[in-house]
């Protein structure tokens, strides 16, 4: 087995050089350019603003700099309860609500909790329709951020539309409001648990934690559910769960999902899991549960740059990426990619992996040192590495991260 080095930009890139050669957007007297890049309403405007930045920037560790102190959040940022919508490139809609505590205060970070709603078999949901308002009060939170999104029968929690959207709503609060990245959380109920159980097997790098309340991850296996995934438990060990089920649930009784149960026990995954005796489907133990369920979130942020990371992919098009390991292609399916970051030491364990990506960041390795990368306990790397303000902001352009920052990436390809 040997390994091929290069510094171009990955597969998943989403070209950031290619629109340099548009015109760059004007720069604005009352903003900064991180500010504008910050709060672009695309991809596309995001990359016109880095070719600003490129030319702003002394070199990379000033850009780093300035990317990791994020923008100036306006104090006039709309507060309370926000309906808006999400329109996607095919021209579906996706509709979402914000609640933002009234006393928001641009200078202070707040966590997120995005709550996933049941009942997802239903008509696409109608602008201002009653539904926003059912409930809503509940929700409302003086030390956090809501952000409640709709599902509907053409765009289940666990379709890949989903998949895509909401990451991107994350973004559009990101570009707005001054958020604890690390500490956003995923909370659903029924269908919603079922929801959270598939952003945790398929999509969990911008989450801290998931709450799977009265769901079955099984749902997600059925093709006729709208899945008819493959699961991989490994893809859970870094983000923990608090689950809840009913022992009477109509639905997906607690014996329904003991297995599953079993399996994350036997796999060393971080998980609580809470049977309610006598339970149904409903969410009346909630109120009681609630102080130990807030316990868990103050315990568990993200660790944004975590020194083991590991992911299990059976595509490359989408779900692929878990924080700082990115799976480019495969041999065989599944593959399995297993990172082990110690100073400047990196060691991989790869299976059935054909090219994949590691992201480096300052805050992790010595880019003044020599960089070592060991495959299957082969040293297939030994080099120092270039930081590139490019990599840096096509990373931060997809993530609006500032906790977890890029400014060089690593694209090995394994001949078998």
């Amino acid at each position: 087995m040997y390994l091929h080095h290069s510094r171009i930009l990955t597969k998943a890139s989403f070209g950031i050089l290619s629109l340099w050669a548009s015109l760059p957007l004007p720069a604005s007297e009352n903003s900064s350019l991180v500010d504008q890049f910050w709060s672009a309403d695309t991809f596309a405007d995001r990359s016109n603003i880095a070719a600003l930045l490129i030319s702003d920037s002394e070199n990379v560790g000033s850009l780093y700099e300035k990317l990791q102190a994020g923008p100036s959040y306006a104090a006039d940022a709309p507060v309370g309860q926000l309906e808006s919508a999400r329109v996607a490139s095919d021209g579906t809609r996706f509709p979402y609500v914000f609640l933002i505590p009234e006393d928001y205060e641009p200078t202070q970070k707040y966590p997120v909790d995005f709550m996933l709603h049941g009942g997802v078999s239903r008509p696409e949901w109608e602008p201002g329709g009653g539904w926003w308002r059912r409930g809503f009060d509940s929700l409302k939170r003086a030390d956090r951020i809501v952000v409640v999104p709709a599902s509907w029968v053409d765009a289940f929690w666990w379709h890949e539309n989903q998949a895509e959207n909401l990451p991107a709503i994350l973004n559009k609060l990101k570009a707005t409001y001054n958020i604890d990245e690390n500490r956003v959380t995923m909370t659903g109920i029924s269908d919603g648990g079922t929801g959270a159980y598939f952003f945790a097997f398929k999509q969990p790098t911008p989450w801290a934690a998931f709450f799977p309340y009265i769901g079955h991850p099984g749902v997600l296996r059925n093709p006729q559910s709208g899945g008819g995934y493959r699961l991989y438990f490994e893809n859970l060990m870094a983000k923990p769960l608090y689950i809840v089920n009913g022992e009477n649930d109509r639905l997906y009784p607690a014996t329904s999902v003991e297995p599953f149960i079993d399996v994350l026990k036997e796999a060393g995954v971080p998980h609580i899991w809470k049977i309610i005796p006598e339970g149904g489907h409903n969410i009346d133990w909630l109120p009681v549960e609630a102080p130990l369920i807030e316990q868990f979130k103050f315990d568990n942020p993200r660790d944004p740059l975590p020194d083991s990371v590991q992911w299990v992919a059976d595509r490359t098009d989408k779900f692929h990426r878990n924080i700082w390991i990115q799976i480019d292609s495969l041999s065989r399916t599944p593959g399995l990619l297993e990172a082990n970051r110690n100073g400047n030491e990196i060691n991989v364990i790869a299976r059935g992996i054909g090219e994949f990506t590691l992201l480096l960041s300052p805050e992790e390795v010595d880019f003044s040192d020599v960089i070592r990368v060991n495959v299957n306990g082969e040293r297939v790397f030994d080099n120092v590495v270039i930081q590139e303000k490019e990599t840096l902001l096509n990373w931060a352009a997809q993530d609006l991260d500032r906790s977890m920052l890029f400014t060089a990436e690593l694209n090995l390809k394994i001949d078998e």
